[in-house]
């Protein structure tokens, strides 16, 4: 089969490799008919997570199932199914209170050996553990490209939503409008939110997140804090979603909330830095952070994309092939697209 692997920062290729099969009674094989570059992918490309010389990458997909292990009940030959972008074994700790995405065992797929040794979605054929938690049939009608959004990209934006326990009524504020940020525009409205600020700096990004419903604030042409103030009867909104992952956007979102509000911060922080912690305390903030914990929503948000109250499909920019992976990976790295779905 051929797969895209990582080489070196900044170097992708398409290398063969060979065919995977089924080896355990919870394993299914499918091809791979489409998958998707994240942004987390380019912690990778860039070499800030450590995923070793040929290893395929890759964590969004959508396939057809070609072979099942014995155990496989909720998916068969034969079937569409889209997958979650880790695994769960569903008996730890963690799994039995559903929080899927602290799994003591889990694995990401495409993100070498330090995080589970489970090779990625960018290639022809997939082995899947686990299948009757990883994997879903996808419902009649919906497209590749829509279903791919549930396993990865709208169900962390989703759960950004969810995870700050925001409720019909509320106001939010979204910071950082890539394809997360966009996502969680899209599930904050979904949910009841009376009004949505969405915050950036791209003038394309900010067009689409209004025409979502959103109240575009550009970053540095205007001044958001002064803006979601006036919008808001001087309090702030009720719940902020970070989708940057830095500190600085963090800090941001700490001073347009209210006061016992919530910051939801999905960006993937790495590292240290300042934020305005004594701020945060005396207006009783609640800080939630941390990974997505997508096989928890998957069903539900499938089910929206299918009753059409989330809508990925405007997100998807650029449809490219399989074999044109380090020219899909440079474009996307240059910021000249804001989804690409690559198909073999």
């Amino acid at each position: 089969m051929r797969a895209v692997t990582f080489q070196a920062p900044n170097e992708v290729r398409i290398e063969e490799k060979a065919d995977p099969e089924v080896g355990a009674a919870d394993e299914v094989l499918i091809r791979v008919d489409a998958s998707g570059i994240c942004g987390s992918d380019l912690h990778i490309y860039h070499g800030r997570v450590p995923v070793e010389q040929g290893f395929t990458i890759g964590h969004e997909y959508v396939g057809t199932v070609l072979d099942a292990g014995a155990d496989v009940e909720r998916v068969s030959v034969g079937d569409r199914v889209l997958g979650c972008f880790h695994t769960a074994c569903a008996t730890c700790t963690a799994c039995l209170r559903s929080d899927y995405h602290r799994c003591e065992t889990q694995q990401t797929f495409g993100h070498g050996s330090h995080l589970g040794d489970l090779q990625g979605a960018q290639a022809e054929l997939l082995l899947v553990p686990r299948a009757n938690l990883t994997l879903r049939p996808v419902p009649e009608g919906m497209s590749d490209e829509a279903a791919l959004f549930a396993g990865d990209v709208m169900g962390t934006g989703y759960h950004a939503v969810a995870h700050a326990g925001m409720k019909a009524g509320d106001t939010v504020a979204v910071l950082g409008l890539g394809p997360v940020g966009l996502c969680a525009v899209q599930a904050a409205l979904a949910g009841g939110a009376v009004k949505v600020f969405a915050i950036d700096s791209v003038a394309a990004r900010l067009e689409m997140a209004s025409s979502f419903g959103a109240t575009p604030i550009h970053l540095t042409e205007e001044e958001p804090k002064k803006a979601v103030r006036a919008a808001t009867g001087g309090r702030g909104v009720d719940v902020v979603v970070d989708a940057v992952g830095d500190p600085a956007p963090l800090a941001m979102a700490i001073s347009l909330c209210r006061d016992a509000g919530v910051v939801s911060g999905i960006g993937a922080y790495a590292g240290k830095g300042e934020i305005p912690l004594g701020l945060a305390w005396l207006k009783g903030l609640q800080l939630r952070l941390g990974l997505a914990n997508v096989i928890a929503h998957v069903d539900r948000v499938l089910a929206l994309i299918e009753a059409g109250r989330l809508d990925p499909g405007p997100l998807v920019t650029h449809h490219m092939k399989l074999e044109d992976a380090a020219e899909a990976y440079e474009i996307y790295d240059n910021r000249e697209a804001l989804k690409i779905v690559l198909t073999p």
